[in-house]
Formats: structure tokens, sequence, C-alpha cells
């Protein structure tokens, strides 16, 4: 390989996904020469929407789904023309020992949603206990989401702007458990807080890890809310908006192209028709801190089984000809589906499924929790979908490892986990959800289960985690020296930084950990 056959750059990005979009964006507006190169033959990772079936005109977020991380000051800062829109119904819970009652969370009536929490637990005082839960975690949004697009915080800084000490201390050094022990009574409504620290997270309630801990509170401070948004268009729309801004800022982006290995000098090789290398002062890596490894170590395991990250979910994605009845007559299926739909996921339940599966089983039943983007998006349908009354729906199975699938057979564990999801939700409607789903033309079911396999083979996500790995509390606890480490995009090699979910800030579709990428390699290159 001669000089004249290596391209230069200030930053070369391996990976395409939405983090990398975001850091390519901010580093060619900032002037620098920079190149992203992405394996597959489209950007957008895990933020895409996709036809699963032929002949269907319908464009699902066939992985991620909803946006709640993602700053107001990225979208601002890149010009992004996204449309976020909020859901009025906040959830539904039926009671899975009756499901003909259950809970529904209207964000915009709080005598109905008082009413709803006393039909179904016969009680008064819990619709109380949980809007005053709600209030008293207020205050983690309002401290900690502003400082995710800076210089990491400390720990101690972060805890004086909290103001509530108590509450910091029950979060950071104490199982999740407990703080919801100590603030609901009823095993159902801690179900629902619990499922915020159990996304992509194989955790029971008392887990000394803490990392359902992590995983609440990133679910509970995002937009300093917690409230979850539907992208209308689907997350493929947020991906395209990406890369149009690092398209015309001057990011150069390179698909189709195999990363085969990374040196820590910033030579990047891959090979497609002809080996090439791309030099970079810098390189920032999209990929996972495992795939990382391996690329550092010139195709090198990217991680020992006890090290390798792991993944703990299935998500189906369907096509319904329409919305099914429940067993709760009181509740639309409009108005259960549009919000999070949890079914089996009371705290007791959510800790049987945790154990289950931590022998080998598959949950039964497994928790799952739905939603539909049609009902607040009808745009992914097309006009003849939407004139049927179709409707589409998302269903996110809990407390399922990667170990569940078995390595020589995925297809038939996929089947065996998909029809565990479809068993839980059947049990808490009023007919089957096989004779509402959609037929395409070929008279396929409109139906399909995405397995931490899939995510393996198709986006490169070791184990299917969709976190890259553990997730970590998002500040330091002491001052940090250098611009890597105070932005959390650290290696253990100062010319390549972390851009993408591996970060110390990354995880869901927020941009986070692209953004804080280019802040710290502007500062690198300015240096």
């Amino acid at each position: 390989m001669t000089a004249s056959d290596t391209r230069r750059y200030d930053v070369v990005i391996v990976g395409g996904g939405h983090n990398a979009l975001v850091a390519a964006a901010y580093l060619a507006r900032a002037g620098r020469r920079v190149v992203v190169i992405e394996r597959s033959d489209a950007v957008g990772g895990a933020a895409v929407s996709e036809r699963p079936w032929a002949g269907v005109d319908a464009r699902l977020s066939r992985y991620s789904y909803l946006v709640s991380l993602l700053p107001q000051k990225i979208i601002d800062d890149l010009g992004l023309r996204i449309d976020l829109r909020r859901r009025r119904y906040s959830s539904y819970t039926p009671d899975p020992h009756d499901p003909t009652r259950g809970i529904l969370v209207d964000t915009q009536d709080a005598a109905a949603t008082a009413a709803s929490f006393v039909r179904t637990l016969g009680e008064t005082r819990e619709a109380e206990r949980f809007a005053a839960f709600g209030e008293r975690l207020a205050p983690l949004g309002r401290a900690v989401f502003p400082t995710m697009t800076g210089p990491l915080p400390t720990a101690d800084e972060v805890r004086e702007s909290v103001g509530d000490d108590e509450l910091w201390t029950a979060l950071t050094e104490r199982p999740l458990g407990d703080l919801l022990r100590g603030s609901l009574d009823s095993d159902l409504a801690r179900g629902i807080a619990l499922t915020d620290g159990l996304i992509g997270t194989f955790a029971s309630s008392d887990d000394p890890s803490l990392a359902q801990n992590r995983c609440f509170l990133y679910h509970v401070i995002g937009g300093e809310t917690g409230h979850w948004d539907v992208p209308v268009g689907g997350m493929g729309a947020v991906a395209a908006e990406l890369e149009r801004a690092a398209r015309e800022a001057g990011a150069e982006i390179v698909t189709g192209t195999d990363v085969i290995s990374i040196s820590p000098d910033g030579d990047v090789h891959t090979m497609t028709d002809r080996s090439e290398v791309y030099h970079g002062t810098l390189v920032l890596s999209g990929v996972g801190r495992a795939v990382l490894d391996g690329l550092l170590t010139a195709g090198g395991s990217p991680a020992s089984a006890a090290e390798a990250p792991e993944g703990a979910q299935v998500k189906v994605n369907m096509l319904l000809s329409r919305l099914p009845r429940l067993r709760d007559s009181s509740v639309t299926p409009e108005a259960a589906f549009s919000g999070t739909f949890h079914v089996n996921e009371s705290m007791t339940q959510l800790d049987a499924a945790y154990v289950a599966a931590s022998g080998g089983l598959i949950p039964e039943p497994l928790p799952v929790e739905i939603y539909c983007h049609s009902l607040t998006d009808p745009s992914i349908l097309g006009d003849d979908l939407r004139a049927s009354g179709a409707q589409t729906l998302t269903m996110f199975g809990l407390q399922v490892p990667h170990r569940l699938i078995d390595d020589t057979d995925p297809v038939a564990a996929g089947a065996r986990l998909l029809a565990a999801a479809q068993q839980s939700l059947d049990s808490v409607l009023a007919e089957p959800l096989r004779d509402c789903i959609h037929r395409a033309p070929d008279g396929r079911l409109c139906i399909e289960a995405r397995t931490t396999s899939d995510l393996e083979r198709s986006l490169n996500m070791v184990g299917g985690d969709i976190f890259h790995g553990g997730l970590s509390w998002p500040w330091l606890a002491a001052p940090a020296t250098t611009p890597a480490a105070r932005w959390g995009v650290s290696t253990p090699h100062s010319r390549v930084l972390l851009c993408g979910s591996s970060a110390q800030r990354g995880g869901a579709v927020s941009g986070i950990g692209g953004q804080n990428a280019a802040m710290a390699a502007l500062e690198i290159l300015e240096g």
C-alpha cells in the first residue's frame, strides 16, 4: 500500500449509525474533512424505516422506534427538520389477574387517570402516590438532561443540582426495587415504573449491579420530562435528516464498505473490490466497543464470553387490519394502544420472568409492551391502508436475554419467542390477535420477530445489545483531564474515540454520543 493509496482526513468515522451522522455533521460544519464508512448499503443503523412485507405499503421503524433523549440543542445546531409528536396516553396496564380492568394514564386528564386507578385497584390513594412519584423524579430530568451535551459533570455536582439527597442515594446506591416499594403500594403500579429500568436490560428489581437503576435514569430524564415521542415518518425520517445535514455540511459518506482493521495511529483498512486505507488524524468509532476491540486487534475476537454484551429483548413488528378488541370494555383500543400498553408487567411478574430466563427458560407469561405508531402518525401507511383502518403494532418483549437464543437454530428460537409474545397479548384481548393481522398479497401474515440474534447478524450488535454494552452513569467521580475523558468518549488509544452507543452517555436514539465525540475531537484537533 503506497502513500497515494491512502485517503487522508481529519476524522474517519467507522459505522454509519445515527450517532456517526451527528458527529460527521458537527465536524464538517466546523470545517473539518471527515468521512463516514458504513458496511451496509445505507446509513442509519438501527434508526431506519423499512417495508418488511412485499407489496404492503407500510414503512415500519423496524428496530428503534421512539425518541426521548434527542436534545433540542442537536436539532437546532444541525438544522434538522424533524417532527416529534407527543402521545396523549402515557400507558395502559391491564390487571393480569382480571384483564377486564386496567390502569389508563391520561396525561391530559388527571381525574380520569385517578378514576382508572380506583376502578382497577379498588382504592383511592395509589393514584396520588403514582403522581407524587413522578413529581419526585422530575428534578432528575431538570438536573441531568441539560448536562448531556456538555462536558461530563461530577457526581457531586449533579447530586447538588438534584437537591434530594434521599432520592439520589436511593437511585445511585441501592437497587431500584427499594425505591419502588417505598413509593408505591400496588404490584401493578410498581411494575409500570420498573419497566423503564428493564428496556434492553436483563436484571431484576433488586439486582445489586444497579443496571436497572441506570436504565431507569435514562428513561425518565429525556427532554427533562421523560416523555417518549413518535417520530413522524418513522425512525428512518430522523436518520434521513441526519444524513442530509452531514452531506450538506460537506461530510463524505461511503457505504457498502467493510472495515477490516483499525490501527491506533489512525489507519482504517477497508475491503470492497480492493483494499483501501482511510487515514484520520482521529478515528471515531460508531460501532460497539466489543466490535471496535476486534477491529483494533486486526480481526481478533470481539470479546470473551464473560465480557460480551448481551441484549435482553425481542421486538415484534406487525400490521393489523384493525386494532383488536380488549377484555376491558371501559377503555377503547385506540386509547390503550396509542401509549405504552403493558401486558403481564407487574413487578412480581417482571422479577419472576428474570428468574425463569436466568434458568434458561422463556418466561411464561412473557412480559411485553406494545404501542401503535400509526395512531399518532398515519403517514407511515399508504392511502389504501389508512382508508381500510389498518394499523401498525410494535410489541417489545422483556427479560429475554441473548442466551435464550439457540445458536444452532435461531429461527426456531425466534418462532418460540414470537409465539410467547402473541400468547401474552392474547391474555388481555377479547379476540385472538391472529384474527386481526393483515395479510400480504402473497397470503403471508404481516408479522415478524426481531431477536437479539437478528440484531447481531443484521446490525453487527454483539449479543443483540441495543446499548452496545452496559449503560453508565452520566457523570464522573472526579474531574477528567483529557478532552476525550471529559466528554465520555475515550478509549485506551488517544487517537481513537467512541461516538456511538458505547460512549459514556450513549444509548437510544439521542445523537448525544455523536455530539460529544465531535466536541472532544474538535478540542483535540484545535489543540
